[in-house]
């Protein structure tokens, strides 16, 4: 099958309210998964994959609080063991799934927000009958619908105290639904009030002791409800300090204190539902997404727009933070790999670069590059991060910003060193104006950079230039640094402004596309070699073939041409009709991935330079565009893996769509994907050192070398290859283990052995003619015999292997065995 998309980072976080565990772990939804992290370490402990689609609604299980529910777009509530994460149950409701409730009144029933049938933009808040089977796969048909007209955010439905009534919320209505009266109470705002506020409601919640219900709205008001048990005679009271809207509210496990979070980036605590008594906590860096309140209430947990869990102790003090992928406005430098910490690096913060360690899906630093004061006004021209380029080893790293004029912008460009003993990122050199106007890419010669004159970075300009800087030594005797950046070379061709810049593999071309045409220079000498052009339409992106394909060249235009010119024969050597958004080759091999935007739909055309045919294509990648694209080198290669995926052996690629989602591509299935065996092998090899470890560990040692000298081929049984489901039956705790009659054909079936495993019948077919033989033979072959039997002995866990002798091969065994060996005792 195709491959599978996975979102892994960027707008994740903010799928579902987070969720604090008895034990004090946290629980987020992040993309496709779900993750627990410890609240005093920050850790990731568990990532809990199994959804094919957005998980959208966490919920402990009232029944038992060391299980968890999760929803999902693909229409399925699973429930977890989310210590171990392990999946228990998984149920499949059909429709989309967009928020997910559970009750402690309701013991074999969640409630879910689902879409209407038959209508557009209009969802319904359902109950779900789970339904008590063996298997671990189960469908949940039985739906019952509580409220219709319901909004789609799982933030504008809330469940009143011991769950007698539920409250939605949607534009200027309010509705009340009591579960054991059956009475639907319906009240609503006007939709503009006079003094120019808005009535809009942004979200709800209800009062864990008292009926009282706070409801949050577009203009920055809160208003508590009561009485609401009656049409005409509801009252409300208004609480208001935010100016904009009120993003989410909570109250405190007694009730006492209520909390509201917005754009402000404030978290607010109300005391007594009282205007004049309130906290601030304030600076958490972005809007306020959502509040949630551990069990005990002595925590509490905003998770923010740009991806951030600010977790916050009930006095409202800062605790800690943990930041995951940082949502930037635009991503305007690309996404590009740090060569030292393979971490990938792009625009963070306002005038900032993001570390981002895709293994922990946390942010490792952010590089301040603009350090100017950023203020949140919009209109406002303030210098921005534009583009960044790293060398070979990550020692040194080229930045661009430039203040957002459209006529005469404000450019800048600086080159960082990397400091080993502070282990960060130092301004060497501050070009202003480097161009006349923007600067449309850049790029180093990557060559190995012992040699500091080989070291040289290029930069394109819309000023119909592109220009080389080396480094030169500085002779000004009172300079801190000995080494700064000057400009070698300035070049141009007919007048056309400068796009797209990259180096050949060995660093000796240089193409630059103006315009419409590609030019070739040479890198010493600068002397224009060869152009390439290819109308109608400007060259969008080029790159160079590598390792075997190193002498092609690869360009696509904006009117849809891949196009692949030889150097050799400076000649095109083929073209194809492909809207190319995104071109990237792999630094570790010579596969190119293209990225097509056609009808609202992104294609994935992975080839070789030298091959017009692609050799891997997945049309509908996803429905999002996406912007931009990396390889990043893989910290050991797959080894497995069908043969259509050799190109994801080295490196993993990642997208980023028009959203701010980061994908990466999956080869494994979904299932091979939950299985925690890894982590638990993982564990195992990490246990401390105790003396009895050490004698195992030199026993095992012992055993391996002995093999090795021996040369023999040692036949591996399926026992000790250990197949995934047993690895699963043993580590999987007892009292999450499905039915024995569900495990049991899994079992056998990891058991039965493959047809390749005949060679391995044959090798012991071997083993047992050669100890037969060597019966009747001196001491000093009877200890090699005995290392033989030692070898068969593997051999017997297979099952009796009867082999059948042809009757020439019995005369040969029986003429061995008559033969007369004394001789050999006189040596």
């Amino acid at each position: 099958g195709p491959l599978r998309v996975v979102r892994c980072g960027g707008s994740a976080l903010r799928g579902a309210r987070a969720v604090f565990s008895a034990d004090s772990y946290l629980l987020c939804a992040a993309g496709d998964f779900v993750k627990v992290y410890s609240v005093s370490t920050e850790e990731t402990l568990q990532l809990m994959g199994g959804h094919a689609e957005l998980v959208t609604g966490i919920q402990l299980n009232p029944q038992n609080h060391m299980q968890l529910y999760s929803s999902s777009l693909d229409g399925s509530i699973k429930l977890w063991d989310f210590m171990d994460g392990i999946p228990i149950k998984t149920f499949t409701v059909g429709s989309k799934l967009l928020a997910l409730y559970t009750l402690a009144s309701v013991e074999d029933s969640v409630f879910v927000v689902i879409p209407k049938k038959g209508e557009r933009d209009t969802f319904q808040l359902v109950s779900v009958k789970l339904p008590k089977g063996a298997g671990q796969d189960l469908e949940a048909k039985e739906l019952s619908v509580v409220l219709d007209d319901v909004g789609a955010s799982p933030k504008q439905i809330a469940f009143g105290r011991e769950g007698g009534y539920v409250v939605s919320v949607k534009e200027v209505s309010l509705q009340v639904y009591f579960f054991k009266r059956k009475l639907l109470n319906r009240f609503s705002l006007r939709a503009v009030k006079t003094k120019g506020g808005d009535n809009q409601f942004s979200c709800v919640a209800c009062h864990p002791t008292e009926d009282c219900i706070a409801t949050g709205h577009a203009d920055g008001k809160i208003r508590l409800w009561r009485n609401f048990h009656h049409r005409k005679e509801y009252t409300y009271s208004t609480l208001h300090w935010h100016h904009d809207i009120v993003m989410d509210l909570a109250f405190s496990m007694e009730g006492t204190r209520l909390l509201s979070g917005g754009v402000e980036s404030v978290l607010v605590q109300w005391h007594n539902e009282s205007s004049c008594q309130k906290d601030f906590l304030p600076r958490l860096g972005s809007p306020i997404e959502y509040i949630s309140m551990s069990a005990d209430g002595a925590l509490c947990c905003t998770l923010h727009t740009d991806n951030r869990i600010t977790i916050i102790n009930s006095n409202l003090r800062f605790s800690r933070s943990i930041q995951g992928l940082i949502k930037s406005r635009d991503v305007k430098t690309g996404l590009v790999v740090d060569p030292r910490t393979k971490a990938l690096v792009m625009n963070g913060e306002p005038g900032h670069l993001q570390f981002y360690c895709l293994q922990s899906d946390q942010q490792l630093f952010s590089l301040d590059i603009v350090q100017r004061q950023y203020i949140h006004e919009a209109g406002l021209k303030q210098s921005d991060l534009v583009k960044v380029a790293f060398s070979a080893q990550g020692t040194w790293l080229a930045t661009v910003e430039e203040r957002e004029e459209v006529t005469d912008p404000e450019l800048e460009l600086k080159l960082w060193f990397f400091e080993e003993e502070t282990q960060s990122f130092k301004l060497n050199t501050r070009i202003n104006t480097p161009h006349d106007n923007h600067i449309t890419d850049m790029c180093f010669r990557d060559m190995d950079e012992l040699e500091d004159d080989s070291l040289i970075l290029v930069t394109t300009g819309r000023d119909c230039v592109f220009k080389v800087w080396a480094m030169v030594e500085d002779t000004d005797p009172e300079a801190q640094q000995s080494v700064s950046w000057s400009c070698d070379f300035v070049g141009s061709y007919h007048n056309y402004q400068a796009t797209n810049c990259c180096f050949s593999e060995d660093g000796s071309l240089l193409a630059v596309s103006f315009e419409e045409t590609v030019t070739l220079w040479d890198s010493v000498t600068w002397d224009l070699k060869c152009t390439f052009c290819h109308p109608p339409g400007n060259i969008r992106n080029i790159c160079f073939g590598r390792l075997t394909c190193s002498k092609y060249l690869i360009g696509a235009t904006d009117y849809g041409f891949l196009c692949c010119w030889n150097l050799l024969t400076c000649a095109l050597e083929w073209s194809a009709h492909l809207n190319v958004v995104v071109l990237q080759p792999d630094p570790l091999s010579e596969h190119i991935a293209a990225v097509s935007w056609l009808s609202k739909e992104s294609s994935l055309f992975v080839f070789k330079p030298n091959e017009p045919r692609p050799i891997y294509i997945q049309r509908n990648l996803c429905k999002e565009k996406i912007l931009l694209a990396a390889f990043v080198p893989r910290d050991e290669p797959e080894t497995t893996g069908p043969e259509k995926y050799l190109w994801l052996r080295r490196s993993q690629l990642f997208f980023l769509t028009d959203t701010q989602e980061l994908m990466t591509l999956s080869t494994k299935p979904l299932e091979e994907r939950l299985t925690p065996s890894s982590k638990q092998l993982a564990v195992e090899e990490s246990l401390p050192v105790t003396p009895f470890s050490l004698l195992l560990g030199k026993h095992r040692h012992q055993h391996s070398e002995e093999d090795i000298d021996l040369g023999k081929l040692v036949v591996q049984n399926k026992h000790e290859q250990a197949s995934p489901a047993v690895k699963e039956l043993l580590h999987t705790p007892a009292h999450v283990l499905p039915s024995a009659s569900f495990l049991c054909p899994i079992f056998i079936n990891s058991l039965l052995i493959s047809k390749e495993n005949k060679s391995a019948e044959e090798v012991a077919d071997e083993v047992e003619m050669e100890s037969e033989k060597t019966e009747d033979d001196s001491d000093e072959e009877r200890d090699v015999t005995e290392m033989e039997q030692e070898d068969t002995s593997h051999m017997e866990l297979l099952g009796e292997i009867t082999c059948k002798l042809s009757k020439s091969q019995e005369k040969e065994l029986r003429k061995i065995r008559k033969m007369d060996y004394s001789w050999i005792s006189a040596f």
